[in-house]
């Protein structure tokens, strides 16, 4: 591929091209134009050329995009101001070979010299409660100031740059709702609506909405409607769902203190703020949390879930709208096993697909799908890079892609970000989080909404090893590649042809047109290459690739280097804590051996109370003994006998027996 030439010397070239991505403080989108990584790349190399090493703090690893922003800054370490304005000009053109061109034909402002390393001034930004530097660069030309700021290429909200398939944090506002999970949340008109939730094992019942063009929260005090039914009052609870109606939210089912023997469909009216119990017609299924609820036509579609018994579902029942009447399915095939806290999406209005979930010993990956025309189960073979074991996730979908969000499995939160493309049941990962990010938790929300006319999906809560009420967002690319390559080339459905596993012939068709759709685009790329004439250029063209993934891993090498020794620092740290601790269980150890000694010399000491307190009642009792025969004795003595009462001796008088 050739290379235009800009016919311009450094620095002028630098500042074109950096004028050209949009750092002269223009309105460009910068991610619109490049990948996340090479966005961030261009980023740090600009700051390096135009104010030099990174001497601002580390922001927050909870700010996923600030820190992001700020470590591959940061690797550039010393690097020389000449040497960056190279590399960004090498990536632009490497990314965009025709830029020169295109900035040449548009109105750009004039460019000025900006002084290196000298005129910088770093000001505090604070948004969203938290604060960051904002990078101010004074340049001069004829002696007077002008005054260029940087623009957000990757970090201060997503509206304005447009990052794509990468976790952002949006600057909200107002009060936030307390911290929870098992939550609901719904989206009517650009405003996320929250419901209820677990927090500290408590359950929730109140209501919030974030406003999706301000960021601005409010909590809604809404009223009940009067009943004399017990049944309108609005119970906390956790595990349910929330689902938008009309003008509408139905919260269906759910974990509360006291739990009716069937599901309540509880009814929130947005114009009014009122809630009420909606009235149903049939045999409603047994009360139950962490079920799946998913809006098919007119029609809820119920899954599984776990009762207030401990008791694991797998039944299935469908509510229409229209006539406001339960339904038991008995679908043909084998379902899914008796599960909680899946996940379940509709393909074409026609599949539902189920997908993980846990029981009380371990969690599940598998897919299943249920055609709910011919309502018979089936389990397909799954494509792609198969997500791991997971209960507690959320999922999306736009268009034929369903994401699914965070989970766990017991043991640890999961951090990708998947998604799976329903026409062809192939999986992809989207993104990757680090650390005890929210995404990253279990009981988590996910919904779907718009900003600037493109699809944003919004996470809000969650539970990673405490309570989260973060928001974050992330925008799906749509960019083209093989996967919308085979979409565009209609081949027959993976859903439908999977239903039917014994349907052999089909899956051959399915094969052969994933065979002759790749090797149609080889082709194209052969005779792309040979259209060219030019090998050598090609190969330099390669050439220049490998060195641009050889310096982003060299990039990569020193990120790593450095948190291995952050991590050789917490190391040494805890050993340090660790010797501290074993200190103190040895002293407490020495304390606990004296305590001992005197325990045991106690307890001779109460033995020899004992034994002297048996001789002082042997004492007393041969005392008393003493006593009474002395006093027999001496009553004998004083009576004279028998003898003398027969002679008729008068007894002896009070004074003799004194005297």
């Amino acid at each position: 591929m050739a290379r235009a030439s800009s016919g311009l010397q450094y620095p002028e070239r630098f500042y074109a091209a950096a004028s050209y991505v949009g750092f002269d403080g223009s309105t460009k989108s910068l991610t619109s134009k490049f990948s996340n990584s090479t966005a961030l790349l261009l980023y740090s190399l600009y700051q390096q050329a135009s104010i030099g090493p990174c001497n601002v703090p580390e922001p927050s690893s909870w700010k996923l995009v600030e820190h992001s922003k700020w470590a591959s800054w940061n690797q550039l370490g010393n690097m020389s101001s000449t040497e960056a304005m190279r590399l960004f000009v090498k990536i632009l053109e490497e990314e965009d070979p025709g830029w020169y061109s295109r900035a040449s034909n548009s109105v750009l402002d004039p460019v000025v010299d900006v002084q290196m390393n000298h005129n910088s001034k770093v000001e505090p930004v604070i948004e969203n409660a938290n604060t960051y530097p904002e990078i101010k660069t004074i340049s001069t030309e004829n002696g007077s100031h002008v005054g260029t700021q940087d623009k957000d290429v990757v970090i201060e909200g997503f509206g304005s740059v447009g990052v794509y398939d990468q976790w952002v944090a949006p600057p909200v506002s107002g009060q936030r709702p307390k911290a929870r999970y098992e939550h609901g949340a719904a989206v009517v008109q650009d405003k996320l609506y929250i419901y209820g939730g677990n927090h500290n094992g408590r359950y929730l019942n109140d209501l919030h909405v974030l406003d999706l063009r301000s960021w601005t929260w409010s909590k809604i005090e809404a009223e009940v409607v009067e009943s004399t039914d017990s049944s309108s009052i609005t119970f906390p609870c956790a595990g349910h769902s929330l689902i938008p109606w009309e003008n509408k939210l139905l919260s269906i089912a759910g974990h509360t203190k006291d739990p009716n023997e069937s599901i309540q469909v509880k009814v929130f009216d947005l114009p009014n703020a009122t809630w009420s119990t909606l009235k149903t017609y049939g045999k409603p299924p047994v009360s139950r949390g962490g079920q799946s609820v998913t809006f098919v036509g007119t029609s809820l579609v119920i899954f599984g879930g776990e009762d207030a018994k401990r008791t694991l579902l797998n039944d299935l029942h469908i509510l229409d709208l229209e006539t406001m009447t339960w339904d038991e399915i008995d679908a043909v095939g084998v379902p899914p096993s008796p599960r909680s806290d899946h996940a379940a999406a509709v393909h074409v209005e026609r599949y539902l697909l189920i997908f993980g979930g846990g029981s009380h010993a371990t969690c599940y990956n598998d897919l299943h799908v249920l055609d709910m025309q011919t309502m018979e189960w089936s389990r397909p073979t799954q494509l792609g890079e198969i997500p791991t074991p997971r209960a507690g996730h959320a999922g999306v979908t736009v268009g034929e892609n369903w994401f699914i969000v965070g989970g766990g499995d017991n043991k640890s939160g999961v951090s990708e970000t998947v998604v799976l493309n329903m026409a062809t049941l192939t999986w992809s990962v989207v993104t990757s989080v680090q650390g005890r990010v929210p995404v990253a938790s279990e009981g988590s929300s996910l919904v779907v909404s718009s900003y600037d006319g493109e699809d944003i999906l919004v996470s809000f809560g969650g539970y990673n090893g405490h309570y989260n009420n973060e928001v974050y967002v992330l925008k799906p690319s749509h960019k083209s590649n093989l996967q919308s390559k085979l979409i565009e080339n209609p081949i027959p459905y993976s859903v439908s042809g999977a239903h039917n596993a014994t349907n052999a012939t089909r899956d051959l068709e399915s094969e052969a047109g994933h065979k002759g759709i790749i090797k149609e685009l080889v082709m194209d790329s052969v005779d792309s290459i040979k259209s060219k004439g030019d090998v050598i250029t090609v190969l330099k063209v390669e050439k220049e690739d490998l060195e641009s993934l050889l310096y982003k891993e060299k990039l990569q090498t020193l990120q790593l280097k450095q948190e291995l020794s952050e991590t050789e620092t917490r190391n040494s740290d805890l050993c340090k804590e660790l010797q501290s601790i074993r200190g103190q269980l040895a002293s407490e150890q020495s304390r606990c051996f004296k305590l001992e000694v005197e325990v045991a010399e106690l307890s001779q000491k109460l033995q020899t109370i004992g034994t002297l307190q048996k001789e002082l009642e042997l004492l007393q009792r041969q005392k008393a003994a003493s006593e009474l025969a002395a006093l027999n004795a001496k009553q004998k003595q004083g009576s004279g006998g028998v003898w003398g009462w027969l002679a008729g001796a008068p007894p002896p008088t009070q004074k003799e027996d004194d005297g």
